[in-house]
């Protein structure tokens, strides 16, 4: 490759994700359906055709930006999972890892919902399929952690599939996130804080997955 056309396509990719940055701030402010093209253009600035030259329409942002929510999503599991020795400990690590990140990053857990709900076939070539493969990949730590535990004893071997534990947990843990967000004064009405809401949850699961001694 020539230095100029190198030099073409590093600006090529710095201006692809200029544009990428500034959807991603709109979406982190306004909310991904309060957002248009031409704030992005305007934010970008640049004008909305070159916009258009890069992304072919709101939703190719849309999940270009959740490619970035999604492989953060499975770095984030990785090292939660990481910290620990047992497989339950680490179930439990992967729940809380993810509630932190929808806080930390409300867009992030936003696409998330988004993405679980689009049900459309994915062209694997496409940030839709990027997206895909991060997805998998993370639901494969969760099941790695499952095996573990029942590897090493923590998690009851009963259990069933590891699968389908690992996406009934994800199904679990998701619903408390986005019931902490939405209903937080509800919740308090009740005097429950989102702490004790949340341990309570985590409490459950480690109780329905934990090997039961022969005492119990």
């Amino acid at each position: 490759m020539s230095y100029i056309a190198e030099r073409r396509g590093e600006e090529k990719e710095r201006r692809r994700a200029e544009i990428l940055d500034a959807a991603e701030a709109l979406y982190a402010e306004k909310g991904w359906d309060a957002l248009t093209v031409d704030q992005v253009a305007r934010s970008a600035r640049l004008s909305r055709a070159l916009v258009y030259v890069y992304f072919r329409d709101k939703e190719e942002l849309l999940f270009a930006i959740g490619e970035r929510a999604m492989q953060l999503v499975r770095d984030r599991f990785i090292a939660a999972a990481g910290e620990y020795q047992t497989g339950l400990d680490k179930v439990e690590a992967i729940g809380r890892a993810y509630m932190a990140y929808a806080y930390e990053f409300p867009h992030y857990f936003d696409f998330c919902t988004r993405f679980q709900a689009h049900s459309v076939a994915i062209d694997p070539g496409s940030h839709e399929g990027a997206c895909r493969a991060a997805g998998d990949e993370t639901i494969a730590v969760v099941v790695q952690a499952i095996e573990a535990g029942i590897r090493d004893g923590s998690v009851r071997p009963d259990i069933g599939e590891p699968i389908l534990f690992a996406t009934s947990l994800w199904a679990f843990t998701h619903g408390i996130i986005q019931l902490a967000m939405a209903k937080g004064t509800d919740l308090e009405r009740f005097g429950v804080t989102i702490p004790a809401f949340s341990n309570y949850a985590f409490g459950l699961i480690r109780a329905l997955a934990q090997r039961k001694t022969p005492a119990d």
